[in-house]
């Protein structure tokens, strides 16, 4: 359980892995500034917009009046196989799945080291862990957010801020429910594949992001946490 009291800033919080994450957050009494393009959160944000992360951290200042937890959730996914792949597919996924990230934790930054407990939470994907067909875009900027919270978590670890990414497996979602629909044979194979058999919930990933802002991962950095439910493990 996150300690109650402290302030968090959770992206593409309108639905789905963000929505658990600031609900467990708001549950465990941690005040929560939720952020999405789509209606629904404090704050309607592109964060692929030029200004996005400085106005994400300039609201979190007036709004939460410090900041002690940020987690950069928001994000796209496309299926294209790479011949025909477009330009236009390929620049969004990064710019939102990555290049995004990047900016709100430079924004960010000035506000988490005046945290006695700063934290870090990327949003990573299975998919840095192996391929899948048509998924270039999502894995690459997967990969990216990877090893930003290497490269960071031992930049930031003398601020006292930690930086660890959760690395989600096949989650069923609000978004991912009609891929599965469309494609039931997909959706079986990760049930096959998963140890226990079943797809992921929203709320398999809160509790994780829960531990992570907590005390109780405060020696934690640098590093990821895989919640696919064995699936990686799985020949």
């Amino acid at each position: 359980m996150a300690e109650a009291g402290r302030r968090a800033l959770v992206t593409g919080a309108a639905s789905g892995i963000g929505a658990a994450i600031a609900a467990r957050f708001q549950a465990d009494g941690l005040v929560t500034l939720t952020l999405d393009r789509a209606p629904g959160c404090d704050l309607r944000i592109d964060v692929t917009s030029a200004q996005a992360a400085e106005r994400m951290a300039q609201e979190a200042a007036a709004r939460l009046g410090r900041l002690d937890i940020l987690v950069a959730n928001a994000g796209i996914s496309a299926l294209e196989p790479l011949e025909g792949h477009s330009d236009a597919t390929w620049d969004l996924t990064l710019a939102t799945n990555l290049s995004a990230v990047f900016r709100q934790c430079r924004a960010c930054l000035p506000l988490l080291k005046e945290s006695p407990a700063g934290r870090i939470i990327l949003i990573g994907s299975v998919m840095s862990s192996f391929g899948e067909a048509g998924m270039a875009a999502y894995a690459a900027a997967k990969h990216g957010v990877l090893g930003l919270t290497r490269a960071l978590g031992v930049e930031l670890g003398p601020l006292g801020i930690t930086v660890n990414c959760i690395q989600p497996g096949a989650i069923l979602t609000g978004i991912t429910a009609p891929a599965f629909a469309a494609n039931p044979a997909f959706g079986d194979y990760w049930v096959q594949k998963s140890a226990l058999k079943r797809l992921g919930t929203p709320d398999d990933i809160a509790g994780v992001a829960a531990f992570l802002a907590s005390d109780d991962a405060r020696f934690m950095t640098g590093t990821t946490l895989v919640v696919d439910g064995g699936a990686t493990a799985h020949p």
